[in-house]
């Protein structure tokens, strides 16, 4: 017999640290390899962490809304693997051998290291916070005496993710605190609190309340931080995509017998814009502080429906070197992770510009808010019909084609109205200009 530690595994580049959401098994349980044992939450996205080897589930060092650092062990599980074969494998993890003592005192103290991790550490009268909280307050400018304010529902009064984020929504409604400046022997002038109050919601008893969802909560908090951030200016430009649309009408049913894959409207927009942000770098960066930070790739980020009504944004990384095909790929891959709630957390990182597809339900246009820390975003109108006048050689005249309007918000802090507009219109060009004669 031998003890196998379950550690959070890596997530991706930029994710160091997740939240515990559920424990899929217990104490005593028998587990198999591959088989989930918990759910996890890294901002936007939710992964199960499976088991890495057959056992029995004997220690679970973590409680539910615990936030963990990668590599940090969650879990104890008991194999079947002999001290041998055990001491021989070359695993990542570590391996406690089965010496009773040995492994008394080894998982003892992995207890207690796990438990000083999660439990809310009381040290010179100040409380203990992850650093995913402490980096939320940094950013929303909350003074560490406002932070010890905050209550906590997490293990032993702990304050999780989901507690700041729901004090953020409400601090609007809280009396304003004034702290007292230096009064050198003087006596300092008491302000009294100005207390900002919303109106109460009035519901009848008929009334259906309903709890936001940890998702709709984080996303509610990022669009209000983003319209507080960023100075939200709208472009709107009309394309005329007659051409697109009779080529993918020829060539669509040719393309998923070559390539297995749907060729729908998207993948060819997205080769549009990613054209046209290496047009047009300066739509590619992102604000950081007094600096532009202008980006070497670029990842195009696609908004997309979940199950439960809230959107996600995965990215298409690298977007300008793919060409159709591979856009195609990697669209509906990502479109289908979404759906089936299989997007890992690096499958929505690093985005550089957004796409949204309003038209999807309808909608001729939009005014989406800006993805930060990006620049830009742009809305795709449902395509239509449209009258309209053509220019020939010959004259003009009326005729039927397929029309569809985009609309670009940008950051007017660092995109004026010429490069937003530069931009939007050479979207356009590319899409006026498809090859009909074009090769899949």
């Amino acid at each position: 017999m031998a003890k196998f530690e379950l550690k959070l595994p890596k997530m991706g580049e930029s994710v160091a640290e997740a939240t515990i959401t559920s424990w899929l098994k217990q104490v005593g349980d028998t587990i198999e390899e591959d088989e989930a044992i918990l759910e996890i939450a890294t901002d936007k996205v939710d992964s199960e962490v499976p088991s890495e080897v057959d056992g029995v589930l004997v220690e679970i060092l973590f409680n539910v809304d615990d936030v963990v650092q990668v590599g940090q062990t969650i879990a104890i599980i008991e194999t079947e693997a002999d001290t041998a074969t055990t001491a021989a494998a070359p695993k990542k993890e570590t391996v406690i051998q089965d010496a009773p003592e040995q492994v008394a005192s080894e998982v003892a103290q992995t207890v207690v290291a796990a438990q000083e991790t999660a439990a809310p550490v009381i040290t010179s009268g100040e409380r203990f916070y992850s650093p995913l909280v402490k980096n939320i307050a940094k950013q929303e400018g909350i003074a560490q005496a406002e932070l010890d304010t905050i209550p906590g529902t997490g293990k032993e009064g702990r304050v999780t993710k989901n507690d700041i984020l729901t004090y953020l929504d409400n601090r609007s409604s809280q009396p304003a605190k004034s702290v007292a400046p230096a009064t050198n022997g003087v006596a300092p002038v008491k302000n009294k609190a100005v207390k900002t109050e919303t109106a109460p919601v009035i519901s009848s008893g008929e009334d259906e309340i309903i709890e936001m969802t940890r998702m709709g909560k984080i996303i509610a908090h990022h669009m209000v931080e983003s319209v507080q951030k960023s100075a939200h200016v709208q472009s709107f430009i009309e394309a005329d995509v007659t051409k697109i649309w009779n080529w993918r009408k020829k060539v669509k049913d040719a393309f998923m017998k070559c390539e297995g894959e749907n060729l729908t409207f998207t993948p060819i927009f997205m080769e549009a814009v990613a054209k046209a942000l290496r047009d047009f770098p300066m739509l590619n960066i992102s604000i950081q502080g007094d600096t532009i930070v202008k980006k070497k790739n670029i990842n195009l980020g696609m908004a997309a429906a979940l199950p439960d009504g809230n959107l996600i944004v995965p990215v298409i990384k690298n977007a300008d070197q793919l060409n159709l095909v591979g856009m195609t790929k990697q669209v509906n891959s990502l479109a289908n992770k979404a759906r089936e709630n299989k997007l890992k957390p690096d499958d929505i990182q690093g985005g550089t510009y957004t796409v949204t597809n309003v038209g999807t339900f309808g909608s001729i246009m939009g005014t989406p808010i800006i993805n930060q820390p990006q620049v830009g975003i742009l809305a795709l109108g449902a395509i239509r019909k449209m009258p309209a006048v053509i220019e020939t050689p010959e004259g003009d005249f009326i005729g039927i084609r397929y029309k569809m309007i985009m609309s670009h918000s940008y950051d007017h802090r660092v995109v004026n109205g010429a490069l937003g507009g530069q931009f939007i219109k050479a979207v356009k060009d590319y899409l006026e200009d498809w090859d009909s004669n074009r090769e899949i």
